[in-house]
């Protein structure tokens, strides 16, 4: 096991909180970047860098001083998230990070049909281009989201045809991160980009099916046209670029760009990933607000 310090973002969340957990298990040595230190979690072997965010360029030198290595969680979505992202990797090349391991997203292309795989695109070529040794972790649209895209009628509309995609869990992604940052072959992992993704592509009709059998509750999918969507969501009054993430969410399943099914958390993490089915069984809090 590795013996040098992790800077690990996101802490207070979903995947920066579950690796922060894994990594201290296993006795290594991080510190959290976090910008609320009240909402970190409090573990053995690590302390506790505040920066307000990505662009506080100073704020993440500190934080990242003495870090070989950053477990970089992308931001939220903004307008600017590519300018923040590439924000925080310059401040940890000239914090004297050697290696970046990124949350990137499935897909990640300048032309990928979901627009916020674009940015993750950006942020993948901006780290090439500054030398650091950097791993990329393409991940799925995370299990999480499907009970967040039922609406109050028990409904999940949107443009997704019956487009397939491989939704994975935060466990299973928490796992390939801390198999390679903590993989005692050098460097094993410089260069590679790594799809993460669930053990089998599911259908939005899949997902209520199943959702349903866990609620008790009968929900559906009722696939809308893309016009229909924007429309269904313009109520919101959320910016431009925003809906547009929104509606790719499904037109990039349409597609069939998110099916891809990879044996990643099987190879690195030793185990077989969740399906959307365990994951519910695992997780009845995540689901517990479409109830019955």
């Amino acid at each position: 096991m590795t013996t040098s310090l992790i800077a690990v973002t996101g802490a207070t969340g979903q995947l920066g909180a579950r690796l922060a957990f894994r990594l201290a298990a296993e006795g290594a040595e991080q510190v959290l970047v976090v910008r609320d230190t009240a909402r970190a979690p409090r573990l053995t072997g690590a302390r506790l860098a505040v920066a307000a965010d990505y662009s506080d360029g100073a704020g993440m030198r500190a934080a990242l001083a003495g870090a070989s290595s950053l477990f970089l969680v992308s931001g939220r979505e903004s307008a600017d998230r590519v300018a923040e992202h590439r924000a925080a990797v310059d401040a940890a090349v000239d914090a004297g990070v050697s290696q970046i391991v990124y949350v990137s997203f499935l897909g990640a292309a300048p032309d990928a049909t979901f627009t916020f795989a674009r940015d993750h695109w950006a942020t993948e070529e901006y780290i090439r281009s500054t030398g650091v040794r950097f791993t990329f972790l393409r991940d799925s649209f995370y299990h999480a989201m499907f009970p967040h895209l039922v609406g109050a009628d028990g409904v999940i509309r949107g443009p997704a045809g019956e487009g397939r995609v491989a939704s994975v869990a935060h466990d299973d992604i928490a796992d390939v991160a801390t198999a390679v940052l903590l993989d005692e072959r050098e460097r094993a992992h410089d260069g590679q980009t790594y799809d993460v993704t669930g053990p089998d592509a599911i259908s939005m009709t899949d997902a209520a099916a199943q959702l349903s059998r866990a609620t008790g509750r009968a929900l559906t999918y009722l696939p809308e046209t893309v016009e229909e969507a924007y429309a269904s969501r313009a109520h919101y009054g959320a910016p431009a670029f925003e809906v547009d993430g929104w509606v790719s969410t499904y037109t990039a399943i349409a597609t069939g760009e998110l099916a891809v099914v990879s044996p990643t958390v099987r190879v690195l993490a030793g185990r077989q990933a969740q399906t959307f089915a365990a994951w519910l069984e695992i997780n009845p809090s995540e689901w517990a607000h479409l109830r019955a």
